[in-house]
């Protein structure tokens, strides 16, 4: 998160970039002002943090994360007794907490530093809440990563309609692709509208080196040139319950089959997912269940990998980037230019349809390198530079309009 950064111009703008993607080279390094990078679990924690010792308080002591389900409320058995109907209602709960305590913490800041415009990154609800916040307070908006479209509300839960809110809030949208573009021209959303790249791919250039060394040792130890290590990720809310059930099933005999692979799975902090997660793949050799990883270390091991198979919308970005092939577990996805170019495939959520995209890309080497050398659609690594020549613009520092990326 960049969170505060003033122009040399001389007008302010506040920036919420929630997943650290691209967030410390947006403004620029001659620029001044506040600035923070850390990620985004750690967001409303450190705002919070900067709220209260504005006003000479002490933060309340709380877990790291306060994403997803952990939340205070206590469901008993006897009021909802199905497990499953439970962790339903403690997801909503979370985000109704995640969205209001934003919202507050946004007003406050507002006010102090009386932003000309607040930009908002991606698609989760602290960005929605970012924008209606803005909106509140007649402050310009700007989207980044705007235009990202599934079109079915629930899927992904809660993102899509949480873009789609922000798109009626902004005022200036920053596309990472012309698809993206066509999407909101579709919604008759035509002016303010810049195609940009996506801001993960000037990240990485900024995150992954050679010599990087992992603060998990297990990442250290492992052997990339021999081993085909494979990176998984899975934790979106549409996928619990029987998807989930599935997915695990098949990573578990992908293992199993393949005594050449070790699957790396950071483990998201939802109860739900640990509990598949482990219940599945717990004591299986080849199968290494970590902690979640900060974005560095997320990049540094994608760069090392053989393959990814995830149901994260920005990985779908970040490993094509690199060189590496992606199995999307999820029905659908909002980055078809991915699956257009060759760089992701649609594996869906049944075990044998993931079972067999997975076997292809282990075992038949032209099918990995098709996959593998496709172009990547979704930048050239300054996205960030074209954004704030756009803001720029848009206020009347710079007399041109800045060319749209083409791919």
């Amino acid at each position: 998160i960049r969170e505060f950064a003033e122009f040399n111009s001389g007008f302010r703008i506040a920036m919420r970039d929630l997943e650290i993607r691209g967030a410390g080279s947006l403004l620029g390094a001659e620029q001044s002002g506040h600035m923070i990078d850390v990620g985004y679990d750690m967001y409303l924690k450190l705002l919070e943090e900067a709220v209260l010792e504005e006003r000479g308080e002490k933060p309340e002591q709380r877990a790291e994360c306060a994403a997803d389900l952990a939340v205070s409320a206590n469901i008993p058995e006897s009021y909802v007794p199905s497990q499953e109907q439970r962790m339903d209602l403690y997801r909503r709960i979370a985000l109704v907490r995640t969205e209001a305590e934003a919202d507050d913490l946004m007003d406050e800041v507002i006010d102090r530093f009386a932003p000309d415009m607040i930009l908002v990154h991606g698609d989760t609800s602290t960005t929605f809440a970012g924008a209606l916040s803005a909106f509140y307070h007649k402050v310009k908006i700007g989207h980044v990563e705007a235009g990202l479209r599934t079109y079915d509300k629930y899927s992904p839960y809660p993102e899509e309609m949480n873009r789609q809110l922000v798109t009626r809030l902004a005022d200036l949208y920053f596309c990472p692709t012309e698809n993206n573009r066509a999407n909101l021209a579709r919604e008759s959303v035509t002016e303010g509208v810049f195609v940009t790249g996506n801001t993960v791919i000037d990240a990485l250039k900024t995150t992954v080196r050679k010599d990087y060394r992992f603060t998990t040792e297990q990442l250290n130890e492992l052997d990339y040139a021999s081993r085909k290590v494979i990176l998984v990720t899975c934790h979106r809310r549409e996928n619990y319950g029987q998807p989930m059930e599935d997915i695990m099933s098949a990573l578990a005999e992908l293992a199993g089959t393949h005594p050449e692979a070790e699957l790396v799975y950071p483990v998201h902090l939802s109860p739900v997912v640990q509990e598949c997660a482990h219940r599945h793949l717990d004591g299986i050799g080849n199968v290494h269940l970590i902690a979640p990883l900060s974005a560095d270390e997320m990049h540094n091991l994608m760069a090392r990998c053989y393959m990814v198979m995830t149901d994260s919308g920005g990985l779908q970005e970040e490993a094509p980037a690199l060189g590496k092939p992606v199995l999307v577990l999820r029905r659908e996805t909002e980055r078809p230019e991915a699956v257009a170019a060759g760089t992701v495939k649609l594996a869906g959520v049944e075990r044998d349809a993931i079972l067999a995209l997975a076997n292809e890309l282990l075992n038949d080497p032209t099918a990995y390198a098709a996959m593998a050398h496709a172009v990547n659609p979704y930048g050239d690594g300054h996205a960030c530079a074209r954004i704030a020549d756009a803001i720029e613009w848009y206020f009347g520092l710079r007399a041109e309009r800045p060319e749209d990326h083409r791919a």
